[in-house]
């Protein structure tokens, strides 16, 4: 049986083979060099590790994750957006909108991981672009789909542009599970993908197509610089600081 009615089994395989990829570097074990690549503050470590009550070794994992978390983010992004070169009537261009659906009007896309990524500037050039664009093409919708909204919808996007609230009827704000619905016809679409993509990563992750995770190092590094680990944090950042050596 189909994993998903609106895609092949085979083309969503390839697609969580190909966000995959962009992990890039994030699946190569970290050194202590990459670790504190932009100087490791252990002041900070030191309150995260005595308010939260957590050992230095669980903060210093916990940073490890923090490191890999921003390129991780955009990994997501592509899997969100490029899932859609896979599903019918719709492209994701090179250039320009992030998606664009030919359905009974074309629809112009500009993607969000999460609702609050965009400020008001960019929020008002996204407003601006998309004036122009349905104002220019008869027939045409532009949504700003939004992966992480505050809740399911499909409303019309309000923006203030010099002090006065901006609309237009064919410019929606849109929940990612209400765009996959309009695109296949299907309100649960994206719901049923949540529900199988643990099961198709697992089994992308543990094909052949996947090296093994690195181990990261720094642990052990930071061990050899001193058997008290949060010893080894300031003398990592203060080594040259007066009284440090």
């Amino acid at each position: 049986m189909a994993y998903l009615s609106f895609i092949s089994d085979k083309n969503l395989e390839t697609h969580i083979k190909n966000t995959l990829k962009t992990y890039g570097a994030n699946l190569q074990g970290i050194n202590l060099e990459m670790f504190n690549k932009n100087i490791i503050d252990p002041i900070k470590l030191t309150f995260d590790s005595i308010v939260y009550d957590r050992d230095i070794k669980t903060i210093i994992e916990s940073e490890l994750l923090r490191q890999r978390d921003k390129s991780n983010n955009n990994s997501i992004g592509y899997f969100h957006q490029n899932i859609f070169n896979y599903i019918q009537n719709c492209e994701v261009p090179q250039h320009g909108f992030d998606i664009i659906y030919h359905g009974a009007k074309t629809v112009y896309v500009e993607f969000k991981n999460k609702h609050n990524t965009m400020n008001s500037s960019s929020s008002q050039k996204t407003m601006m672009r998309m004036l122009s664009k349905v104002a220019s093409e008869d027939d045409c919708e532009c949504f700003l789909v939004e992966a992480i909204a505050k809740k399911s919808q499909n409303i019309v996007w309000k923006v203030s542009l010099d002090g006065q609230q901006t609309s237009n009827d064919k410019i929606h704000r849109v929940s990612i599970d209400k765009f996959y619905e309009i695109v296949t016809g299907d309100k649960n679409a994206f719901y049923n993908l949540c529900q199988v993509l643990p099961r198709v990563l697992t089994k992308v992750v543990k094909s052949d197509f996947v090296n093994k995770i690195g181990k990261d190092t720094v642990y052990k590094e930071l061990k050899k610089e001193n058997d008290d680990l949060l010893k080894a944090l300031y003398l990592l950042a203060f080594r040259t600081y007066e009284g440090f050596k």
